[in-house]
């Protein structure tokens, strides 16, 4: 089967965890086999929607085994580090866990210029033989991947694709421009920015939305794909709220409540992470009941 890691729509899975704080791996699959069943193209789990910052590099790994053995779907497992050495080590150990594609967020909290940064993603590449996208979030990172790395590292044949979330649609639309004769795609990492993102060259979505409303996410990439810039401009605006209201607060806490209001799991955190406020939870309810 080929399958297609770069286009579409890539749900970023939260980690479900049990009143003690373990993982709730029965729920974990269960809410891989909904969004597979759903029509997604793939899933991301261990991300930053999946707490994967608390997670022990054992349970990181656990997690992917029990999405990959859920679903028939193509899994894109998070794997960075600000270490190079751990990143390369997490990534050999995602992909013998059965991963068909990484997720690597960039260095944080060191910093590199790019030259540390554009060798970081090189040593990966070159030691790790999987497809594998890099991930640009200064906001959680404190350092935009600059767009001469991006354009660099787009020649590596592992280096396949770009999750944007940087929220400057110039920066995005620069990076597609500039690789658009390469094998290598841009995709949304900020679900408002998506339909943006796909007008200037973006090829989908990696969406936090998607683990609450798949199908109408899925229906919003899919018009884009199609030229249907109206239609999909109306489902936009219909998630809108949703959109707004899943990021009231730091993800992904929101998206944790929007999910138990849903039925799926329980919103439970592992610290320093700590419930909503009522004030969003009674907003997520508000949206979900309109949606």
């Amino acid at each position: 089967m080929t399958r297609n890691l770069t286009s579409g729509v890539f749900p970023a899975m939260v980690t479900p965890f049990d009143a003690d704080g373990s993982i709730d791996h029965d729920q974990l699959a269960a809410d891989a086999r909904r969004l597979a069943d759903a029509g997604v193209d793939g899933l991301v789990p261990v991300g930053s929607t999946g707490e994967s910052a608390t997670l022990t590099h054992d349970e990181h790994i656990d997690v992917i085994e029990t999405v990959v053995d859920a679903v028939d779907v193509p899994v894109i497992a998070g794997a960075g580090s600000n270490a190079t050495h751990e990143a390369v080590s997490l990534s050999r150990r995602a992909v013998d866990a059965g991963a068909d594609a990484l997720l690597l967020i960039s260095p944080y909290y060191n910093r590199p210029e790019p030259a540390g940064m554009e060798a970081h993603y090189r040593r990966i590449a070159d030691e790790v033989d999987v497809p594998q996208i890099i991930y640009n979030v200064p906001g959680r990172t404190g350092r935009n991947i600059a767009v001469e790395t991006a354009v660099s590292l787009a020649d590596h044949e592992n280096i396949v694709g770009y999750k944007a979330a940087s929220g400057d649609l110039g920066r995005i639309g620069e990076v597609a421009e500039r690789t658009r004769d390469e094998a290598f795609a841009v995709l949304s990492g900020d679900d408002a920015m998506t339909l943006p993102t796909m007008a200037v060259g973006g090829t989908g979505v990696i969406s936090v939305a998607a683990n609450v409303e798949p199908e109408r996410v899925v229906e919003l990439v899919e018009r884009a794909h199609d030229d249907e810039y109206a239609a999909a401009r109306d489902v936009h605006h219909e998630l809108g709220p949703l959109f707004r209201a899943l990021f009231a607060e730091t993800n992904p806490v929101p998206v944790k409540h929007a999910l138990e209001l849903r039925g799926h799991g329980t919103a439970t955190f592992r610290d320093p992470l700590s419930p909503a406020s009522e004030e969003t939870i009674d907003r997520l309810d508000a949206v979900l009941a309109e949606l």
